[in-house]
């Protein structure tokens, strides 16, 4: 008996539309983006059985989709958009439709085979939305203050009482996250274990268990690459290039930036550490890279031994 063909499915998510394609004979349709007909289009998906779903990130657009499959336990993938655009141009597909983009998904999930992914737990992803708020007010409030810096007297007050008004919301939605994560034991525990290592404080803590849920599940090298800390090589030929790190997490890796400059005056491991790559002769930015990746390897290792206990 001949084996059925593997199900691969690519979405191309919009504002108001979401173009499907198949890898099958089935023919590729659009869906209406809203609460209505996605309830009909997962019951669809899920008579089908698919091997996998691709999608691309597109801004959050795609969140009540992915937390549409999550909930009905379906396999899928959020896909990085310039890896399956890289992907297009290599197989010839220069023109660009929502259509196109929905058939080059099924082909990435076809030949690359990304494995499927989980979201992390429900009250992960509560917090993961209060820490992104948080950030999004802190750079508004950035903002601000740089326009405050050339405003004219009229127009400086308003920006002064602006900033008051971020102020007040970022100290409520902080006070929220502490409330939020005090009726979750097991966040409680996780960000009291983090907050023990010196230079780890409540922002960093708060970000790793909410945009980093991998931490203490992903080997080192793993994780250094979620989080964009990871040097890549660049070598050909007889060419040495200088490695260098690119991609991950920005809002990741900007928290752990901050917080391994703290670390390398208080954390005594850090400190030398550091230290001993300044009189190597490594500039001051590569030394905190090395620190940051030293000081995430350090939290992932923590975290791992804290799952095995509590698995135990």
């Amino acid at each position: 008996m001949e084996k059925s063909p593997l199900l691969f499915v690519g979405i191309d998510v919009a504002k108001d539309q979401l173009d499907v394609a198949f890898s099958t004979g089935t023919k590729p349709h659009r869906v209406r983006n809203d609460s209505k007909y996605l309830k009909r289009f997962i019951e669809e998906l899920l008579s089908l059985t698919p091997a996998l779903i691709l999608l691309e990130a597109t801004g959050g657009l795609e969140r009540p989709l992915v937390y549409a499959l999550e909930a009905a336990d379906l396999p899928y993938r959020v896909a990085n958009p310039r890896l399956v655009r890289d992907f297009a141009r290599a197989t010839g597909k220069l023109a660009k439709t929502d259509q196109i983009d929905a058939q080059v998904l099924v082909e990435y999930a076809q030949k690359i085979r990304p494995e499927a992914r989980k979201l992390a737990d429900p009250e992960r992803q509560v917090l993961r939305e209060l820490v992104l708020r948080r950030r999004q007010l802190l750079d508004m409030k950035a903002q601000e203050e740089n326009h405050l810096r050339t405003a004219p007297k009229p127009v400086a007050a308003s920006i002064r009482a602006m900033i008051r008004v971020l102020e007040k919301e970022i100290a409520k939605l902080e006070q929220q996250m502490d409330n939020f994560i005090d009726q979750h034991p097991m966040l409680i525990a996780e960000t009291e274990l983090l907050e023990s290592v010196k230079g780890v404080g409540p922002v960093l803590s708060r970000t790793m268990c909410g945009l980093l849920p991998e931490l203490g599940r992903a080997n080192l090298k793993q994780i250094a690459a979620i989080a964009g800390v990871a040097p890549f090589n660049c070598d050909s030929g007889h060419y040495r290039g200088k490695r260098s790190c690119w991609g991950g997490r920005a809002d990741v890796r900007r928290t752990l930036y901050m917080a391994t400059v703290v670390a390398v005056r208080f954390n005594p491991k850090l400190k030398a550490f550091y230290e001993r790559l300044r009189l190597a002769g490594k500039p001051f930015k590569t030394a905190i890279v090395a620190c940051m990746r030293k000081l995430l390897v350090l939290l992932n290792a923590m975290m791992r031994d804290f799952y095995a206990a509590q698995a135990a």
